[in-house]
């Protein structure tokens, strides 16, 4: 079996973050389903992953940075990955009930009848805006991403180390 290179590993899940923030920034502004406080937490280790992983192994391939940084490369951009998937996983949660959520964005709804309009819809973070099969965009960010960085770890656990 060939051995899967440390630095196209990395650009890979640099480009698989990237994707799935498109496909949440693409829910937001095509489906018009605005994000919770929650979603956003889920975005931000995304974002990272996607710079460090594409960033890195770019830098690695012009030679600004040594080959043999590859593999701490694939850690930290798998471990991004996995920390927004637990995110979801904590998220999916949330909207399941199963535990509490933050309270700045969870609980009954506060609507105003002032002279404010503050009764726009409020984007609560314990309510799904959108299912498939029974899962919600943190429980499909949860899987695809704790799988995706669990395979990762495979893979590293398979590249031949650079001496």
């Amino acid at each position: 079996m060939k051995k899967i290179d440390a630095v196209q590993l990395a650009a890979f899940l640099g480009l698989v973050a990237l994707t799935l923030i498109l496909g949440a920034l693409g829910f937001q502004y095509l489906a018009r389903l605005p994000p919770c406080e929650m979603c956003m937490w889920q975005r931000y280790p995304h974002i990272a992953a996607a710079i460090i992983g594409i960033g890195g192994a770019l830098l690695i391939r012009i030679g600004l940075v040594d080959r043999r940084a590859g593999r701490a490369l694939v850690v930290i951009t798998a471990l991004l990955i996995a920390v927004s998937g637990a995110l979801g996983v904590y998220h999916a949660g949330v909207e399941w009930h199963w535990w509490p959520g933050p309270t700045s964005c969870t609980g009954p709804a506060f609507q105003f009848q002032g002279t404010l309009d503050l009764t726009a819809p409020m984007v609560r973070c314990d309510a799904a805006a959108w299912r498939l099969f029974g899962l919600s965009l943190a429980g499909y960010n949860a899987l695809i991403s704790l799988g995706i960085a669990a395979g990762a770890f495979v893979l590293l656990a398979r590249t031949k180390r650079t001496k």
